[in-house]
């Protein structure tokens, strides 16, 4: 019986967990990478294989589809998953010869559901020999056109095209399927300088990169960073951070203020403030404490006592999809009951701004309620704030995650 790589079996695995369980794919990519001992190369391989299915689906399942015997949606899950697993390979991977994508699928396959081993060496054969004249996804100019083409929801599609046109949709949407640069804050506090965005080149675990042990720096996309640099944290402030984990605004506003001066990063999750106390530590941040609170409800000792507050609130997380591909496969239903809660939770952060303090509201997403619909709700019913200025990063415009930031004052 062939090989097959323990790459491509984790990926398999991985895509089965996610459709599954709806797992995400970061979390269970380093569960499989544990699981089936993969090395430094063969981690990378299937973190890249298990991205391309998820951020191409759809279009893979076109391909497929105009190439088998059979309705694809009747065929066993994992025998699709491994039919996406091939086409990748074919279609988005070049250094990957085309017997070893056809022969370790078809393998796969034959330990898996023997019956269908079959129709794997047929279809993926037959899109290797077509790779150069790939059938055309029909309707260009459509949203269902850009839902196939892109692998987005048809929703999303329909919702972009509404708010910024074909062309800007179709360019958001690819921009959300190209893998994403490794973005870092550098860390004045140990380097000296500024505080600045860099991005990192070549490949590996960031955790074994020079520096990062010693504190030079962490993760975070540029539009986060800047959201912190647009609230212009000074030395000496009190600052409230309320929905603080993974922690990247406060070791930036930290920084900002060069250790002097008071932050409280909050998070409704206890288990998460160890992150946050741990990485601080590592960055030499001391003015940093921590303590469990729902940001919606904060405790009455705190109101009017900070002169600046961050409510980088839960969102739909459509602006980061391509850091995470899977969540553009979420119920939009669920999503509905966003605003509602995202408003709760900036009305309860806006009691602790002092008079002639700023409140930041900020999301990784881009639609508008959850942006600049849901702030004008909030000044609606809070005369006491004043909206100075407000910006939506997208990835295809500005480089960055999609992200929306607004800066409202409290007047005195």
């Amino acid at each position: 019986m062939a090989e097959i790589t323990a790459a491509r079996q984790a990926a398999c695995y991985v895509l089965g967990r996610c459709r599954h369980f709806e797992a995400w794919s970061g979390q269970t990519l380093q569960s499989a990478i544990g699981k089936f001992k993969l090395d430094e190369r063969d981690a990378a391989l299937c973190t890249a294989l298990c991205r391309a299915v998820l951020r191409n689906a759809d279009y893979c399942d076109f391909i497929i589809g105009s190439y088998c015997s059979q309705n694809i949606k009747r065929l066993q899950p994992q025998v699709l998953d491994i039919l996406r697993l091939g086409t990748v390979q074919l279609l988005y991977m070049d250094k990957i010869p085309v017997s070893a994508a056809v022969n370790e699928a078809v393998e796969q396959c034959r330990r898996l559901n023997p019956k269908a081993a079959g129709l794997v060496n047929a279809v993926l054969r037959r899109i290797a020999e077509n790779r150069e004249k790939l059938p055309e996804v029909p309707g260009q100019g459509s949203a269902a056109y850009l839902a196939t083409l892109t692998s987005h929801p048809l929703w999303l599609c329909e919702r972009l095209i509404t708010l910024k046109g074909y062309d800007f949709a179709l360019s958001f949407l690819s921009a959300n399927n190209a893998e994403p640069p490794v973005t870092v804050t550098v860390n004045a506090l140990r380097v000296g300088g500024q505080a600045r965005s860099e991005t990192l080149q070549g490949g590996g675990a960031v955790a074994k990169r020079k520096g990062f042990a010693e504190g030079e720096f962490f993760v975070q996309d540029a539009a986060a960073a800047r959201c912190v640099f647009h609230a212009e944290p000074k030395p000496g402030m009190r600052v409230l951070d309320g929905c603080a984990a993974p922690g990247g605004k406060s070791f930036l506003a930290a920084i900002l203020m060069e250790n002097r001066g008071e932050i409280l990063s909050c998070d409704l999750h206890a288990k998460k403030l160890s992150l946050i106390e741990d990485s601080a530590a590592r960055l030499g941040i001391i003015i940093i404490r921590t303590a469990p609170m729902d940001a919606a409800k904060p405790p009455e000792a705190l109101y009017g006592g900070f002169d600046l507050v961050f409510a980088d609130v839960p969102c739909s997380g459509l602006g980061v999809i391509r850091r995470k591909p899977e969540i553009r496969y979420k119920n939009p239903e669920e999503l509905s009951s966003l605003p509602a809660k995202q408003l709760e939770i900036l009305k309860g952060l806006s009691r602790c701004v002092r008079k002639g303090g700023t409140l930041h509201y900020s999301t990784c997403t881009i639609l508008p309620e959850e942006n600049e619909d849901l702030i004008a709700a909030f000044l609606r019913e809070h005369s006491d704030f004043t909206k100075e200025d407000d910006k939506t990063f997208w990835p295809n415009v500005d480089g960055t995650d999609g992200f929306y930031i607004c800066r409202l004052k409290r007047n005195d």
